[in-house]
């Protein structure tokens, strides 16, 4: 019992330490630990300067954990992402050695990944789902606590690569961040120009002190608690029928027929589940209920749906189509 409090205490500690530098984004700093701690990739959108890597730095600097920043650009290579064989010359010969690259950290962010070409996105796969790196034959692990938190924006298509199906397909999670209210925004300025103050009280020699980081065994812990959360065959069932809506829209509305192309994949499922026991065990919950599911739905299937020509000209959006499954389909 002592553990359990422990562990969601850490937690709790965390998410009230990503509040101080976030400003107003309650629900994106909830989703980016619903990520960290069902062990998945997200995939963070908004409009620019909306804090997207600032919420992902966030995280990492209250985190007992290694920290990497790759900036996707046109010109990048995949052994810039992945690392790769060098050549080492002594006395006694020479020896090719493996140099890791930046992907070889806790927590990955990788910046405007649509910047990049797919050869180098495609560099991501492996160890996004495989959590491993394959190089010049030799397969590399990656660290026990690992996750790529990637960056597109939504409005500047010049000069980009979107991402593929396939790669969006594991991320666990599509994370939006929307502009903050206008009380929000003032609040915002006051943090800015606070840390600009103590910048420079920090050049004049003014050290402020900062609370330890949390451990990564405070996640590991976490995780192994929301593994024994109980989902219910109801709600097992309810999952499987919310992903099942969009490989058969026909047999729910007019609607969902004409704007759904392609269906999810069963990651959707898994997905649903995942985050699902994570959403619950963060609102201090053993088990799973409906509106634990329906409250990630829409950032589970947000990346995994294929809207029709049809729905994309009349302006439906992702979220209005999972809005409409979650209405048609059947609360268990």
């Amino acid at each position: 019992m002592v553990e359990t409090v422990s562990s969601r205490a850490q937690i709790s500690a965390l998410s009230d330490r990503m509040s101080e530098a976030i400003i107003g984004q309650r629900e994106v700093i909830e989703r980016l630990l619903i990520g960290l701690l069902a062990n998945g990739n997200l995939l963070v959108e908004g409009l620019p300067g909306l804090a997207k890597t600032r919420a992902i730095k966030a995280l990492a600097k209250n985190l007992e954990c290694e920290f990497s920043r790759i900036q996707f650009t046109p010109d990048l290579l995949p052994s810039d992402v992945t690392g790769t064989e060098v050549y080492f010359q002594s006395g006694s010969g020479g020896e090719f050695r493996f140099e890791p690259g930046p992907i070889f950290a806790n927590i990955v962010l990788a910046d405007e990944i649509n910047r990049a070409p797919a050869k180098v996105q495609a560099a991501l796969l492996e160890a996004m789902e495989e959590r491993q790196v394959t190089v010049a034959g030799k397969t590399h692990l990656m660290a026990p606590l690992f996750m790529v938190m990637a960056t597109q924006n939504p409005i500047e298509q010049e000069g980009t690569y979107p991402l593929p199906e396939a790669q969006m397909d594991r991320f666990l999670m599509h994370v939006n961040i929307t502009y903050p209210p206008v009380e929000d925004e003032v609040e915002v300025i006051r943090l800015v120009r606070g840390e600009e103050i103590a910048a420079n009280e920090k050049q004049r020699g003014k050290k402020r002190s900062e609370p330890e980081p949390i451990a990564q065994q405070a996640i590991f812990d976490a995780r192994r608690e929301i593994a024994g959360v109980h989902v219910s065959e109801a709600m097992e069932r309810y999952m499987a029928d919310l992903v099942n809506a969009t490989r058969v829209p026909e047999k729910f509305s007019a609607d969902l027929n004409r704007w759904i192309e392609v269906g999810a994949s069963p990651r959707a499922s898994l997905a649903l589940d995942k985050c699902g026991r994570t959403h619950a065990w963060l609102n201090g919950r053993d088990y799973v209920d409906p509106a634990d599911v329906r409250a990630i739905a829409a950032d589970v299937f947000r990346h995994r749906l294929g809207l029709s020509y049809e729905a994309q000209g009349e302006g439906i959006a992702p979220d209005m189509v999972v809005a409409e499954i979650v209405r048609q389909v059947a609360l268990p």
